[in-house]
This record gives C-alpha cells, structure tokens and sequence, in this order.
C-alpha cells in the first residue's frame, strides 16, 4: 500500500494504493474524513532509532480541504513527544469497529505496542496499521506549543478510505457520565437561572477557549470578525462577499467592503471576479498560512479545557453539542457546502 514515490524499507502486505496528491479528490478526501465522527484514532511515526511509535489520539481534526490538512493534539508530558517533535511524518488511523483490540492496546503506555502486528510502511518508514475505516499519511509542516499541549499540524500526501464502520463512542459512555455526576455533590445548589442557564455555561466556555486566540489576534493586530472570515474561508473559498455576511450574522456581526479590503491590503485574502462577474473571496498563500496557525492556537485552547474532563466526557460532550446545533441544520449547511466550490 504505497504511493509511487514511497520507498519500501521492509516487506509490506499489499493492499490498494493511497490516493496521492496528482489524483487528490477533495470529495473523497471528505468522505474519508466523514469515518472520524466521534471515533477512535491511533497516530504513528517512528523516532530517531527508527522504533515505531503509535498512541491513540481523539484530537483529530480537519483544518482545509485545499490543501488538504489535519491537526491533532499531543500533551507535553507524553513520552512520545519527542519522536513527534523530531519526526518529518506521521499517520493518523481512524479505526473500524472491528478494532476494539488494537483502540485498548495503543491507549496503554509502557508495553511494545506493535508487538505481534506487521505493519505496513508509509512515506519515511512509518508504520501503517490494516484494516483501519481510513488512513492519512502526514507530512508535519507545523507545530505549535501553547499550555500543556503541542498542537501538529500535517499536510495530507495520501489517504485511503475502505468504507468499514468506524469504531465509535459507545452509547454506554453517557450513563458513566450520568453515574459520575451522581456521585459527586452539586457545588452550586441555590437553582440560580444565570449559573444553569445553558447560553452562559456555553458562553463562559466560548471565553475560556478563545482567550489565547484573542492575544495572538492582538499581537497580529487583528479583530475577532478577521479570524472570523479567515476560519471561515478555510472550512470552504471561495466565497461571494455576501456567502461572508450570511454567516457572520450568524454571531451577530457583518462583512463590509472595507473588511475585505482591509484583508486583501494585507496579503491575506485575495478578491476576483468569476466567469459570470461576481466578486469571490478566498485565501491567499499567506492567509492560509495564518489561518492554519490560528486553527493551532484554537486547538490548544480547547486541548487545555479539556484537561477538566476525561476522554469519555469530552466525547459525550461534543456528542450533545453537535445534536443541539443539527437542530439549527441550515447554519450548518451554510458553513460546509457539500461540495467543494471550485474557482
């Protein structure tokens, strides 16, 4: 399973070929990304002495879809940092839901994770666990350091997508969550509405996981509606000056001509008429470079948040999250087309 220009440092199992960049589809590239959902990840590399490396990881995310890139989180005091932080390359796994096993053996730390498995080999040797739903070979071309957590940043070079059901959140997490809870005594017990009320808890969070992204704008003399136009432009561009609008008023705020203007002086975006004379808006090379960055710095917002939750809160978390906000769909479907808008 390798791409023509991958070499073969040992004898892999053959499978069929990742999709490499000369035959990049963005639409299967989503449909890949699709098998995530709240599953479960595995990341591998291979540090200095040429040793395999792999952890599970549930940080995974997509930051752009041209080009095609991922990020995901590692804490500072795993003792894999360093065969990230010194490696070139690394793949992520989002595993089937035959892989209940191999989820239980990489979470562990200690033992020889890899021991009795033949993986295969990817773009600098790293290994490349089978029968995973979908796999991304990664080059790192960012890291960032922010709280307890290194955020890495990996431009998708291939990718296969086998169609298997992605090893999921167990519904039967929810009733651990609601056991915990039991157990525990309510700090607050005076019924304030403010203190419940689920606008000011999901504010209150909002504030804690933007703060860091607030000081990097301010040192970047940028505002909240910039990186507002910039994240969006990296979901999907382009976009029409009016597509920015709809979805800014979204929290409340607009997208005038100045902003544009204002964005482009600065050689972040770039503004062009298409075939039938209507202006479009989409990133430069050094706007998605930044927003990149800015995603990282969001990333290990959110990474230290979570520090206050185990892995099975946080999932039953952004599980409840994401069926409060499918209740407002349209937002949704503004904000990710489901196709890519070509120029």
């Amino acid at each position: 399973m390798q791409t023509p220009a991958q070499a073969a440092p040992t004898a892999a199992v053959q499978e069929k070929p990742m999709s490499a960049p000369a035959d990049f589809d963005a639409m299967s590239f989503r449909k890949a990304l699709g098998s995530f959902a709240t599953g479960v990840t595995i990341v591998t590399t291979c540090d200095a002495e040429g040793n395999d490396i792999g952890l599970t990881a549930n940080s995974f995310n997509s930051v752009s879809l041209d080009p095609p890139m991922v990020l995901w989180s590692l804490a500072k005091t795993s003792k894999a940092l360093d065969a990230f932080m010194n490696g070139d390359n690394f793949a992520v796994h989002i595993l089937s839901s035959a892989q209940q096993d191999l989820s239980g053996r990489f979470a562990r730390s200690g033992a020889d994770k890899f021991a009795g498995l033949t993986p295969s080999r990817g773009v600098g040797g790293i290994p490349l666990l089978d029968d995973c739903s979908a796999r991304f070979q990664c080059k790192t071309t960012f890291r960032y350091e922010g709280g307890d957590h290194v955020i890495f940043v990996g431009e998708v070079t291939a990718f296969d997508h086998n169609g298997q059901p992605p090893l999921v959140f167990h519904s039967g997490a929810y009733k651990l969550i609601v056991d915990k809870l039991a157990q525990k005594p309510a700090v607050e017990n005076d019924g304030s509405f403010s203190k419940n009320f689920l606008g000011y808890l999901l504010g209150s969070a909002y504030q804690q996981i933007f703060a860091g992204i607030r000081l990097a704008l301010q040192n970047l003399q940028l505002d909240e509606d910039d990186y507002l136009i910039l994240s969006v432009l990296g979901i999907c561009d382009p976009r029409t000056p009016g597509e920015l609008d709809a979805l800014l008023r979204l929290s409340g705020r607009h997208v005038g001509e100045g902003k544009l203007r204002t964005l482009c002086g600065r050689g972040l975006l770039v503004v062009e008429n298409d075939a039938q004379g209507n202006a479009q808006a989409r990133l430069s090379d050094d706007g998605r470079q930044l927003q990149i960055q800015l995603a990282a710095v969001a990333k290990a917002g959110e990474a230290d948040l979570e520090n206050e939750l185990d892995e099975s809160e946080v999932l039953v978390l952004k599980n409840l999250l994401k069926r409060l906000v499918r209740g407002k769909g349209e937002n949704a479907r503004l904000l990710w087309r489901d196709q890519p808008k070509q120029a």
